[in-house]
């Protein structure tokens, strides 16, 4: 159990009042190996507080919200399996003029770097076997949570989840400047309550990546907000294109090459403190994290202890996502930041309206299944493609002959419906063929 302490969800203590400017005047002081800015999140939340003090009772209010959703759902004795997927869109944001894609220190960075990130949330988040993200621990947790790139933009439109800008105004932007938080938002950026905005691009000093945290609300009544940009329009994560993906990165920041920059801020954006509170033996509101004095800012899987309860000496954990140890460290979250994130998406009003924006989700199924509805059809039938987890699909139509006449791809994606037009086709029997990963399934559709 954590020490009690008096703040509620990331309350404005002096340690944080002064964390801006440590983090700014630490950028001189350190290497790039170092952690000390790997998340801005907390001077990033800072500024917006300065911004809008309305902010401090919006995160307040949440904190009461989400402790009594957990106890609601314990006292239900609730075992939720429910898989919670969320659309993500990528922004690269770039200054390369010849929109040249992909290569060494290169924002503009490539779709398949891109679909590594996405792959290495769901390892992370889905405790999946066989991977970086899987461990053994008791207390190690499967969140049920998944991530895939967005397939329609806001308009409707068919969209592969990511936008690529060029903009040649500045090389990079700065975590600690409120103008370019808002700055990358007016370059490009979707509707916050139903999608997940990561935006890529050059981040300025040593900053790796920082993430908004969910509020209870945009406004609360009585109060002024005081901000003259809404929270919900810069609601998103924003991550140094150095360290978005697997293997990505070059030596410079060779800690941090497996994509858990991202996974670190996506869990601030679903509500999770640093396990030490960002101060010396603060609460993160989990119980199953040990208080902790100092995170892990070495360069190695260091084994860390603290004494913050009764001077017992607990281990640190070190290779909790939240940390800030080297990325080949990392591998869990507990069960209590389980419950903490699902709490979030249940009671936060952006995170709960994404999820009930993807409507009517497909269970999972042990084998690669294709079934077609309706069918026959005569102007759109629509694939339902399920499988185990998630991976990147593609559904084919193809005439009785094995001509193809339509194709669909998605990145890595959990188990979805596919639309194909079918309106101008020949009336007859064609077939439909769905691969996801290594697997491949036909059937038949009728189109009359």
């Amino acid at each position: 159990m954590k020490k009690p302490v008096s703040s509620v969800f990331f309350r404005v203590t002096a340690g944080l009042l002064m964390l801006v400017g440590f983090v700014i005047s630490a950028q001189a002081q350190t290497t790039p190996h170092e952690h000390t800015d790997r998340c801005a999140t907390p001077a990033v939340e800072q500024l917006l507080r300065l911004r809008n003090p309305a902010r401090q009772k919006q995160a307040e209010a949440l904190e009461r919200l989400i402790q009594q959703q957990q106890l609601t759902s314990k006292a239900r004795q609730a075992d939720d399996n429910t898989i919670y997927r969320i659309p993500v869109v990528v922004h690269v944001i770039h200054n390369n003029s010849s929109n040249f894609v992909g290569g060494t220190n290169n924002p503009n960075i490539s779709d398949e770097q891109i679909q590594s990130q996405i792959r290495v949330l769901n390892e992370d988040y889905r405790r999946q076997a066989g991977t970086n993200g899987f461990n053994t621990s008791p207390i190690g947790s499967d969140t049920g949570v998944e991530f895939y790139l967005a397939n329609t933009d806001p308009q409707g439109q068919p969209s592969n989840g990511i936008t690529r800008t060029y903009y040649d105004k500045q090389t990079e932007f700065d975590a600690f400047s409120y103008n370019d938080l808002v700055k990358l938002s007016n370059i490009v950026y979707w509707p916050s309550d139903r999608y997940l905005n990561i935006w890529v691009t050059r981040l300025s000093g040593l900053t790796l990546g920082y993430a908004q945290m969910p509020m209870a609300a945009d406004t609360l009544q009585g109060l002024p907000t005081g901000a003259d940009v809404p929270d919900e329009k810069i609601d998103g994560v924003v991550i140094s294109y150095v360290v978005f993906g697997a293997n990505a990165c070059n030596a410079q920041y060779r800690s941090y090459c497996q994509g858990r920059t991202t996974t670190h801020e996506v869990g601030h954006w679903l509500g999770l403190l640093h396990t030490n509170g960002d101060v010396s033996c603060g609460t993160d509101h989990v119980a199953d994290t040990p208080p902790v004095e100092q995170l892990n800012r070495g360069t190695t899987c260091t084994t860390m202890f603290s004494e913050c309860v009764r001077g017992q000496r607990t281990r640190n954990l070190t290779e909790n996502y939240m940390d800030y140890s080297p990325d080949a460290c990392m591998n869990m979250f507990t069960l209590g930041q389980r419950a903490r994130m699902r709490a979030v998406l249940a009671v936060s009003p952006r995170r709960q309206k994404i999820i009930q924006s993807v409507t009517n989700p497909l269970g999972e199924s042990d084998q690669l299944s294709v079934a077609m509805v309706p069918n026959p059809a005569q102007f759109e039938a629509t694939a339902e493609v399920r499988f185990r987890g998630a991976k990147p699909i593609t559904v084919e139509l193809l005439d009785l002959n094995g001509r193809l006449i339509q194709t669909r791809n998605f990145s890595t994606t959990t188990s979805t419906r596919v639309s194909l037009t079918v309106t101008n086709l020949p009336k007859g029997m064609y077939i439909v063929r769905a691969t996801a990963g290594d697997e491949t399934t036909a059937t038949r559709l009728l189109v009359h």
